[in-house]
C-alpha cells in the first residue's frame, strides 16, 4: 500500500536502543517531537497505583497506550502548515506490542490504526546490548526488546510502510542521517 502521508515520521525499535534520546536531540535541533505514550502510561499509572502495566494487566495496557497514540496523532496532525514532526513510537507500536505479548489484535484497533497515516518511511532503531538499561519503566530484558524489535518491524511492513534502519553510531551522526534522509526524501516541502 502506498503511503503519502504528511510529514510525520515515526522514530521506532526495541526498548533501550535510543529513540528518546535521538527524539530529544531532533527536538533541541528545532524539530517538533513527541514523547513516547506507552512511557508517559507507565509513569501514570504508577502514579495512581493504577492496573494499566504491562507486567499487571497487558491488555489495559495496551489501550491505554493506543489511545493516548491516537489523540497524539490527531493533535500533531492538526497544527497548520506543519512542515514536520516526529514521534516517539507511533500508533502501530501497539499493534507491534501485543503481537510480541502473543495476544488478539482487536480488528477495530488495526481498522483505526490503517486510517490514521504516517509518512511512509519510518525510522527504526535496531537493538543495541551496548546502550540497553533497565529503569523503572523498562523492565524487559535485551531477549525480550530484541523480540519487540523484530515484532514491530513485521507490523509496519506489514502495514505497507518502508523501514529506514538508523545505524548504531554517535548521537550526532544519527540526527544527520535522520535528517538526511527526510531531506532527500522531501527535499520540495521539509523545511526544519
Amino acid at each position: 500500500m502506498e503511503r503519502d502521508a504528511p510529514a510525520l515520521y515515526i522514530i521506532t525499535g526495541g526498548p533501550g536502543s535510543g529513540k528518546t534520546t535521538l527524539l530529544n536531540e531532533l527536538g533541541r535541533d528545532g524539530c517538533i517531537t513527541v514523547p513516547e505514550e506507552g512511557r508517559r502510561v507507565i509513569k501514570e499509572q504508577l502514579s495512581m497505583n493504577g492496573e494499566g502495566l504491562p507486567w499487571i494487566n497487558k491488555n489495559l495496557f495496551a489501550k491505554l497506550m493506543f489511545d493516548a497514540s491516537v489523540a497524539a496523532y490527531q493533535e500533531i496532525s492538526r497544527i497548520p502548515d506543519l512542515k514536520a514532526a516526529f514521534f516517539d513510537r507511533g500508533i502501530l507500536d501497539t499493534i507491534g506490542y501485543l503481537k510480541t505479548e502473543n495476544i488478539r489484535v482487536p480488528e477495530e484497533m488495526k481498522i483505526q490504526a490503517s486510517a490514521m497515516v504516517y509518512h511512509k518511511n519510518v525510522f527504526i532503531l535496531p537493538p543495541w546490548d551496548e546502550i540497553y538499561e533497565n529503569d523503572p519503566e523498562r523492565k524487559q530484558t535485551p531477549e525480550e526488546a530484541i523480540l519487540t524489535f523484530n515484532c514491530i518491524k513485521e507490523t509496519y511492513l506489514e502495514f505497507g510502510y518502508h523501514l529506514i534502519e538508523v545505524p548504531k553510531d554517535t548521537l550526532r551522526q544519527r540526527l544527520q542521517f535522520v535528517l538526511e534522509k527526510i531531506e532527500i526524501d522531501n527535499s520540495d516541502s521539509v523545511i526544519l
